[in-house]
């Protein structure tokens, strides 16, 4: 691989700094290192997946995504499997993945560790198939994302934005889901708001909640709500954006590699790392076969993210 060229896959719509200003900031940090930045842009005709595939298909040189969490879920869904190891530049609002990583959110020091750092292995979870670095989800929360965002539209990103997204959705969201849910077999029928997969441990930690070593073993954390008024639905979720959420009370949390979720509607919307499209069921999360390859510190070599 030559160090003297990176293809920077990005994202104009991410993150709350100016897109051109962004990537004027991206070439000028690899030109540091003598290394010449060429861009794939993400756009309506240019999906990340496809970035991705065009930028592992246009030869040697380094490999690196500017953009927020959805969109470096999205590339790295066409990296599980490759060779070629993959630099993360932080754009977005909450940025879990690479705040699990240790990388670095100014952008210029991003680029620092992708020019000299050394990369590591990371195992992806899926969802019919389907990458997803931090967590995936059915009911509420996608709910939530389509409202938060018409709110960044009119008011900008930003985390209070965010936030406020799950009190304007929330107080409208009337559905309850009945599931059948198998978690290594063992199957439960419930009635909730909200499905909710982890496989991140940093996210659980920032979230207050317990789980991290179901993380370590390899396995994955299932977050159901409880069944509840939209209000006391509500006051779950502020529980658990501040922190303060209680097993049993606020939530049940399940453990488990390889789970399957069941429901009459064939289709529902799923979210993936902040993106939301429709999806088809039954919904089967696992890990995926091989891992990433992810440019990280070397303080973050064997942490569980």
């Amino acid at each position: 691989m030559s160090p003297k060229r990176a293809i920077v896959i990005l994202n104009h719509g991410s993150g709350r700094q100016d897109g051109e200003q962004a990537e004027a900031t991206i070439r000028n940090a690899f030109a540091r290192h003598g290394v010449t930045a060429k861009f794939i842009y993400i756009d309506k005709r240019n999906d990340p997946a496809n970035a991705a595939r065009e930028a592992l298909s246009a030869g040697d040189g380094l490999i690196a995504v500017a953009g927020g969490d959805g969109t470096i879920s999205g590339v790295s869904s066409a990296m599980v499997g490759q060779d070629r190891p993959l630099g993360i530049i932080p754009q977005g609002t909450f940025n879990y993945f690479a705040r699990s990583m240790g990388i670095p959110e100014d952008l210029e020091k991003a680029v620092d560790l992708i020019a000299t750092g050394q990369s590591r292995p990371i195992h992806v979870a899926t969802i019919n198939g389907e990458t997803f670095l931090n967590n995936a989800s059915i009911g509420a929360y996608p709910a939530i994302l389509k409202t938060r965002e018409g709110i960044y539209r009119r008011w900008g990103r930003s985390r209070i934005a965010a936030y406020w997204s799950v009190i304007k959705a929330l107080i409208g969201f009337r559905t309850t889901l009945k599931l059948t849910i198998a978690v290594d077999g063992k199957v439960s029928t419930l009635h909730t708001p909200l499905v909710f997969a982890v496989n991140n441990a940093f996210q659980l930690d920032q979230m207050g909640l317990d789980g991290q070593d179901c993380i370590a073993r390899g396995d994955m954390v299932l977050l159901v709500a409880p069944d509840t008024y939209r209000f006391g639905l509500l006051r779950h979720a502020v529980a658990l954006a501040i922190g303060t959420a209680k097993p049993h009370t606020d939530y049940e949390m399940l453990c488990g590699s390889e789970i399957e979720i069941r429901m009459k509607q064939r289709k529902r919307y799923v979210a993936r790392d902040g993106e939301v499209a429709v999806m088809a069921g039954p919904y089967r999360l696992s890990r995926a076969t091989s891992p990433i390859h992810i440019f990280v510190p070397d303080a973050a070599k064997e942490n569980v993210r």
